[in-house]
């Protein structure tokens, strides 16, 4: 699954590398315009090493975001899976919160807290979390009715094993929306490196359009694409692990 992730990425990035250049010799562009192959290598050759730093420093702001977001909608898809006051009162909340463009909410946070950590971990959150939390609801408002019956006329049932059941049986689908998350938490680090940070790979494309070093951006994406893969993959093979011991495999 991993390496079946990082090749396929290769495809759709030397895919899009090449049509770049197509498109640069076809109309007969200048290097300052489209770079031509060279320029690239030299820096993937040159800069690689910073690039790679920027990229992961990215993704760790990434995977922190992501696990706030993970935890919030897990608390909130549990607290509202009952139709209780509260429980409403919670998922209205949480919704609502989503309604404010983050363009809009991005100034206060750069205001409050700088252009350091908490800053890029909070919008990476902020975007996150909320597909995360519309699965999440969903999965634990919807009952198992054959085996939560069978634990409610035995007495057996509680709170917590009605979470484990409606989780198990989803677990195929809270992996892939943990997975598909992972995205977007790396796109709100990027947005909010983008905006006003000062360390990152969002930071580190900001100063290359400031140069107009096209070179510079496309090594970013890609060096963005390798290490988002890895991670997607890796979060993958930890949802098919749990599953297998969860079934006792």
């Amino acid at each position: 699954m991993l390496f079946r992730r990082i090749y396929q990425f290769f495809i759709i990035y030397c895919f899009g590398l090449f049509f770049l250049l197509a498109v640069k010799y076809s109309l007969g562009l200048s290097d300052y315009v489209i770079p031509g192959i060279g320029e690239i290598a030299g820096v993937f050759r040159y800069e690689y090493k910073r690039y790679f730093i920027d990229a992961v420093n990215t993704l760790s702001v990434a995977v922190v975001g992501q696990l706030i977001s993970i935890c919030l909608a897990l608390f909130i898809g549990i607290v509202g899976r009952q139709a209780s006051w509260f429980g409403s009162f919670v998922k209205v909340a949480a919704y609502n919160i989503q309604a404010y463009p983050i363009v809009a909410i991005a100034p206060i946070i750069f205001i409050l807290l700088g252009d350091g950590f908490l800053t890029r971990l909070l919008i990476a959150a902020m975007i996150c979390y909320f597909p995360l939390l519309l699965s999440v609801v969903g999965i634990m408002s919807e009952p198992i009715r054959d085996i939560e019956h069978f634990y409610r006329i035995t007495g057996r049932m509680r709170w917590q094993l009605e979470v484990k059941i409606r989780a198990f049986e989803n677990l195929g689908k809270l992996t892939a929306v943990i997975s598909g998350s992972a995205t977007l938490a790396m796109a709100g680090t990027i947005v909010a490196e983008f905006i006003a940070a000062n360390a990152g790979i969002g930071y580190s494309i900001r100063i290359a359009l400031y140069q107009s070093d096209l070179s510079k951006v496309l090594a970013a994406l890609f060096l963005i694409g390798i290490t988002l893969s890895v991670y997607q993959g890796l979060l993958e093979w930890s949802g098919k692990v749990l599953r297998r011991k969860w079934e006792g495999h």
